[in-house]
Protein backbone atom coordinates (compact mmCIF):
# COMPACT_ATOMS: atom_id res chain seq x y z
CA UNK A 1 0.00 0.00 0.00
CA UNK A 2 1.52 3.28 -1.13
CA UNK A 3 2.36 6.16 1.89
CA UNK A 4 -0.48 8.23 2.76
CA UNK A 5 -1.00 11.60 0.90
CA UNK A 6 -0.98 15.01 2.81
CA UNK A 7 -3.79 16.78 1.86
CA UNK A 8 -1.64 19.52 0.95
CA UNK A 9 1.30 17.01 -0.98
CA UNK A 10 1.52 17.72 -4.87
CA UNK A 11 0.88 14.77 -6.94
CA UNK A 12 2.64 14.36 -9.74
CA UNK A 13 -0.10 12.30 -11.36
CA UNK A 14 -3.08 14.83 -10.51
CA UNK A 15 -4.34 16.96 -13.46
CA UNK A 16 -2.88 20.37 -13.82
CA UNK A 17 -3.85 22.75 -11.21
CA UNK A 18 -7.25 25.01 -12.67
CA UNK A 19 -7.63 28.63 -10.78
CA UNK A 20 -9.85 29.29 -8.09
CA UNK A 21 -12.20 31.74 -8.94
CA UNK A 22 -15.86 32.82 -8.35
CA UNK A 23 -18.55 30.30 -8.94
CA UNK A 24 -20.67 28.15 -6.41
CA UNK A 25 -18.09 27.98 -3.57
CA UNK A 26 -18.08 31.97 -3.53
CA UNK A 27 -18.95 33.13 -0.05
CA UNK A 28 -22.27 34.91 0.01
CA UNK A 29 -22.58 38.89 0.79
CA UNK A 30 -23.94 40.10 4.12
CA UNK A 31 -23.69 36.57 6.55
CA UNK A 32 -21.46 38.22 8.88
CA UNK A 33 -18.80 35.21 8.68
CA UNK A 34 -15.82 35.37 6.82
CA UNK A 35 -14.19 32.99 8.64
CA UNK A 36 -15.44 29.91 6.19
CA UNK A 37 -18.19 29.28 3.62
CA UNK A 38 -20.30 26.07 2.85
CA UNK A 39 -17.82 25.05 0.27
CA UNK A 40 -14.60 25.13 3.15
CA UNK A 41 -17.39 23.67 5.45
CA UNK A 42 -17.76 20.68 3.29
CA UNK A 43 -13.95 20.33 2.61
CA UNK A 44 -13.43 20.55 6.34
CA UNK A 45 -15.65 17.33 7.30
CA UNK A 46 -14.23 15.51 4.18
CA UNK A 47 -10.92 16.27 5.74
CA UNK A 48 -12.17 15.46 9.01
CA UNK A 49 -14.16 12.17 8.21
CA UNK A 50 -10.95 10.41 5.96
CA UNK A 51 -7.73 12.66 7.16
CA UNK A 52 -5.65 10.46 4.57
CA UNK A 53 -7.64 11.50 1.28
CA UNK A 54 -5.80 13.84 -1.18
CA UNK A 55 -6.35 17.07 -3.00
CA UNK A 56 -7.22 15.65 -5.71
CA UNK A 57 -9.68 13.17 -4.47
CA UNK A 58 -10.87 15.99 -2.44
CA UNK A 59 -11.24 18.46 -5.49
CA UNK A 60 -13.53 15.03 -7.22
CA UNK A 61 -15.48 14.65 -3.89
CA UNK A 62 -16.37 18.07 -3.96
CA UNK A 63 -16.93 18.51 -7.69
CA UNK A 64 -14.27 21.86 -7.74
CA UNK A 65 -10.92 22.22 -9.13
CA UNK A 66 -8.01 21.01 -7.81
CA UNK A 67 -6.45 24.27 -7.67
CA UNK A 68 -9.70 25.22 -5.82
CA UNK A 69 -8.87 22.95 -2.90
CA UNK A 70 -5.22 23.81 -2.77
CA UNK A 71 -6.19 27.23 -2.29
CA UNK A 72 -9.11 26.90 0.23
CA UNK A 73 -7.18 24.21 2.47
CA UNK A 74 -3.56 27.05 2.33
CA UNK A 75 -6.20 29.73 3.10
CA UNK A 76 -8.06 27.68 5.89
CA UNK A 77 -4.12 27.05 7.47
CA UNK A 78 -3.02 30.55 6.72
CA UNK A 79 -5.95 31.59 8.59
CA UNK A 80 -5.59 29.02 11.11
CA UNK A 81 -9.16 27.48 10.82
CA UNK A 82 -7.00 24.17 10.15
CA UNK A 83 -3.93 23.61 12.55
CA UNK A 84 -2.40 20.24 11.45
CA UNK A 85 -3.56 16.78 9.92
CA UNK A 86 -1.67 14.91 11.96
CA UNK A 87 -3.00 11.38 13.29
CA UNK A 88 -5.58 11.72 16.51
CA UNK A 89 -3.83 9.98 19.54
CA UNK A 90 -5.63 7.78 22.44
CA UNK A 91 -4.28 8.29 25.37
CA UNK A 92 -5.36 5.37 26.83
CA UNK A 93 -4.37 3.45 23.90
CA UNK A 94 -0.85 4.19 24.82
CA UNK A 95 -1.34 3.08 28.29
CA UNK A 96 -3.30 6.06 29.89
CA UNK A 97 -6.43 5.55 30.50
CA UNK A 98 -7.37 7.36 33.47
CA UNK A 99 -7.71 11.24 32.62
CA UNK A 100 -8.61 14.15 35.18
CA UNK A 101 -9.00 18.45 34.68
CA UNK A 102 -6.97 20.22 37.65
CA UNK A 103 -7.48 23.64 38.64
CA UNK A 104 -4.96 25.02 39.79
CA UNK A 105 -4.47 28.65 42.07
CA UNK A 106 -0.96 30.41 41.23
CA UNK A 107 0.93 32.89 42.83
CA UNK A 108 1.00 36.17 41.48
CA UNK A 109 3.62 36.86 38.56
CA UNK A 110 4.18 33.40 38.45
CA UNK A 111 2.23 32.68 35.22
CA UNK A 112 4.93 32.37 32.57
CA UNK A 113 7.10 30.00 35.16
CA UNK A 114 4.20 27.89 35.80
CA UNK A 115 3.23 27.31 32.54
CA UNK A 116 6.88 26.61 31.69
CA UNK A 117 6.87 23.56 34.36
CA UNK A 118 3.58 22.56 33.65
CA UNK A 119 4.85 22.37 29.78
CA UNK A 120 7.54 19.88 31.02
CA UNK A 121 5.49 17.46 32.53
CA UNK A 122 4.39 14.94 29.83
CA UNK A 123 1.06 13.71 30.98
CA UNK A 124 -0.34 17.15 31.50
CA UNK A 125 -2.18 17.01 27.81
CA UNK A 126 -3.77 20.67 27.74
CA UNK A 127 -3.66 23.89 29.64
CA UNK A 128 -6.08 26.71 29.66
CA UNK A 129 -6.15 29.98 31.72
CA UNK A 130 -9.54 30.39 33.14
CA UNK A 131 -11.67 32.73 34.90
CA UNK A 132 -13.70 31.75 38.47
CA UNK A 133 -12.23 30.18 41.73
CA UNK A 134 -8.67 29.06 39.91
CA UNK A 135 -6.29 30.25 37.37
CA UNK A 136 -5.54 27.47 35.09
CA UNK A 137 -7.25 24.41 34.15
CA UNK A 138 -5.05 21.62 33.18
CA UNK A 139 -6.28 18.00 31.52
CA UNK A 140 -3.83 15.19 32.93
CA UNK A 141 -3.33 11.57 31.89
CA UNK A 142 -2.36 8.52 34.05
CA UNK A 143 -1.88 4.89 33.73
CA UNK A 144 -4.16 4.08 37.32
CA UNK A 145 -5.77 6.09 39.96
CA UNK A 146 -2.37 5.21 42.08
CA UNK A 147 -0.61 6.59 39.02
CA UNK A 148 -2.51 9.81 39.04
CA UNK A 149 -1.47 10.50 42.89
CA UNK A 150 2.19 10.98 41.21
CA UNK A 151 1.29 12.90 38.13
CA UNK A 152 -0.70 14.83 40.72
CA UNK A 153 2.37 15.49 43.01
CA UNK A 154 4.03 16.66 40.33
CA UNK A 155 2.12 19.18 38.96
CA UNK A 156 1.56 21.22 41.97
CA UNK A 157 5.35 20.54 43.37
CA UNK A 158 6.48 23.97 41.81
CA UNK A 159 6.33 26.99 44.58
CA UNK A 160 4.33 28.96 41.71
CA UNK A 161 1.32 26.76 42.31
CA UNK A 162 -0.20 27.21 45.69
CA UNK A 163 -3.32 25.63 45.86
CA UNK A 164 -5.35 22.91 43.37
CA UNK A 165 -8.40 20.95 42.79
CA UNK A 166 -8.74 17.57 41.02
CA UNK A 167 -11.49 15.68 39.67
CA UNK A 168 -11.50 12.44 37.59
CA UNK A 169 -13.32 11.59 34.29
CA UNK A 170 -15.34 8.80 34.56
CA UNK A 171 -16.51 8.72 30.96
CA UNK A 172 -16.90 10.78 28.16
CA UNK A 173 -20.40 10.79 26.64
CA UNK A 174 -19.39 13.77 23.96
CA UNK A 175 -15.68 13.64 23.30
CA UNK A 176 -14.21 16.38 21.67
CA UNK A 177 -15.42 17.52 18.13
CA UNK A 178 -15.61 20.18 15.82
CA UNK A 179 -17.57 19.26 13.05
CA UNK A 180 -21.45 19.80 14.21
CA UNK A 181 -19.42 23.87 15.08
CA UNK A 182 -18.11 23.65 10.97
CA UNK A 183 -21.29 23.12 10.18
CA UNK A 184 -22.95 26.16 11.97
CA UNK A 185 -20.39 28.80 10.76
CA UNK A 186 -20.32 27.81 7.40
CA UNK A 187 -24.20 28.08 7.51
CA UNK A 188 -24.23 31.78 8.50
Amino acid sequence: MPPAQSPSSPNSTDAPNSAAGPGPSAPTAGTGNDAIDVLDGRLIRLLAEEPRIGVLECSRRLQVARGTVQARLDRLQAKGVIGGFGPEVDPAALGYPVTAFATLEISQGQGSDVRAHLAAVPEVLELHTITGRGDMMVRIVARSNADLQRVIDRVVGFDGIVRSSTAIALENPVPYRILPLVDQAAAE
